[in-house]
């Protein structure tokens, strides 16, 4: 499968399924097709804050917006971490000697997972969790904490797809795929903490949206960061948003990384599920606590 991929045009199918899915609907089509769509990869359209009609195009319904109140945060605790999509965790681990596990033993690196970013250094011991997004799953990102964000920044690359075959054969998937990455200090319950957000695009998935609100009215390079004047942010805020869906590989690095616990386990999550908080802080969800040892699952196809 690997090698038959390598012969797949992905820029040029991603561009032809971008294009399709931004195509306005017949407002007469809108409610039978967009309601296939969603039957048949199981998405819930009663979170849904508009009817089926209203979204224009397959676009707008994937980048859709969810009924007020339908994904409240997890409690403020000392800490305190919570998820920035819906999806699945499907690894996590520390980061060790710069180093960050893929699936099944594939390494890859956290200087070229950032590109090299100044700020790479305050996330040498950082603990990760790889969030998968299915083609079902609500597709916008939210802010994971407490905390001021200072940098984001943008990285050109390929387009592979992110599924259980690519993750577990592709070499260094998540650092060749385009992506873009935020980063924040944390303050007040998760003083002490450093958190990047990085958000890997894929086939048929080249549009990883920043939220506006973190760019102070410039454009974000194809390859490059922006520095961000330590803007405000709570658990919640926008974030940004991908087109279809893909992968968010969060790290919790600074300060007090090594008393940073994760709390959810590898499965489902929602946006809010607290994640994680410092050691004996914040309590446990049902899920059993992680180890330290890096663990990983495989992402359902997509």
């Amino acid at each position: 499968m690997h090698r038959l991929l390598r012969f797949y045009p992905k820029r040029a199918g991603s561009a032809v399924v971008g294009f399709l899915a931004r195509r306005r609907l017949f407002e007469g089509l809108r409610r039978p097709l967009l309601g296939r769509f969603a039957a048949a990869f199981g998405a819930n359209i009663d979170e849904a804050e508009k009817e089926l009609s209203a979204y224009v195009s397959f676009l707008d319904f994937f980048t859709r917006r969810l009924k007020p109140g339908a994904r409240p945060q997890a409690p403020a605790v000392p800490g305190g971490i919570n998820s920035p999509v819906d999806g699945a965790v499907i690894a996590e681990g520390c980061v060790e000697e710069g180093t960050l596990i893929q699936a099944k033993g594939i390494p890859y690196l956290l200087d070229e997972l950032l590109d090299g970013d100044p700020l790479a250094a305050e996330l040498a011991g950082a603990r990760y969790l790889t969030l998968y997004l299915a083609p079902k799953d609500y597709h916008r990102i939210h802010v994971p904490l407490t905390g001021a964000c200072v940098a984001v920044g943008r990285v050109e690359g390929e387009l592979w797809p992110v599924n259980a075959a690519s993750t577990a054969s592709t070499p260094r998937l998540y650092v060749r795929n385009r992506r873009a990455y935020w980063i924040a200090r944390g303050a007040r319950e998760a003083e002490g903490l450093v958190v990047a957000a990085v958000m890997v695009g894929a086939t048929h998935v080249g549009g990883v949206v920043v939220d506006p609100r973190w760019l102070g009215g410039r454009v974000l390079p194809k390859r490059g960061r922006l520095d961000a004047p330590d803007l405000t942010c709570t658990p919640g805020d926008d974030l940004g948003a991908f087109e279809l869906g893909s992968t968010v590989v969060l790290l919790v690095g600074g300060r007090k990384a090594a008393e940073w616990k994760p709390s959810h386990g590898l499965g489902p999550v929602k946006v809010g599920e607290r994640l994680g908080s410092l050691r004996g802080k914040g309590g446990h969800s049902s899920w059993p606590p992680m180890t330290t040892t890096s663990r990983a699952t495989t992402p359902r196809a997509s």
